[in-house]
């Protein structure tokens, strides 16, 4: 019962890891990527859609990106999103394709993807965190019920503990990663 209990935290913990890896994938680092908008929220017919499933995105230059909207009355309401959305970027529109232009990033602008990269990284380890919370929570509950000794309980606890410090070790690596990616001139 108690390795199950940490094998499901391990399994939250992970998809916690991997909500961070692609939330970073989107931060704007020196070099153009398709990652930087397919998730981009586009308003179609009435409904919010990613954009890479409304058109393939390519990079013809290292600090370009080209988009070809797979639906030609598409382009508008995706270049509206792009407009609209925290990248700071502008669109070029020539009516068949849209291309993103990535100025080279000022140290100001870079700082601030940093601290926003922070920001991210803090919510992984609260995620992490809060799932070693309730798999504490429900060990208490089996050492309650009489499932499990207290003995176990604390070393689950312990368990727990350097499975998280393990989680939390992960988080930073990637962290300090995408710090010297978005730092690189």
């Amino acid at each position: 019962m108690i390795k199950e209990t940490i094998k499901e935290a391990e399994i939250h913990m992970k998809s916690a890891l991997q909500a961070l890896e692609l939330d970073l994938s989107g931060i704007r680092t020196g070099r153009a990527s398709p990652s930087l908008v397919e998730r981009l929220q586009v308003e179609y017919y009435g409904m919010p859609t990613p954009l890479i499933q409304l058109a393939s995105i390519s990079v013809p230059e290292p600090r370009s990106l080209l988009i070809r909207p797979f639906d030609a009355t598409t382009l508008r309401v995706i270049e509206r999103a792009i407009q609209a959305s925290d990248l700071g970027l502008t669109p070029n529109n020539d009516g068949k394709v849209i291309r993103l232009n990535l100025p080279a990033l000022t140290e100001e602008r870079r700082r601030d993807l940093v601290k926003v990269v922070h920001a991210r990284l803090e919510e992984a380890r609260i995620g992490v965190r809060n799932v070693r919370r309730d798999m504490i929570k429900d060990l208490k509950e089996y050492e309650h019920e009489k499932l499990i000794s207290e003995d176990d309980l604390h070393e689950a606890e312990d368990e727990l503990q350097k499975l998280t410090d393990r989680m939390v070790q992960q988080i930073d690596g990637i962290g300090d990663h995408k710090q010297k990616e978005i730092m690189e001139v």
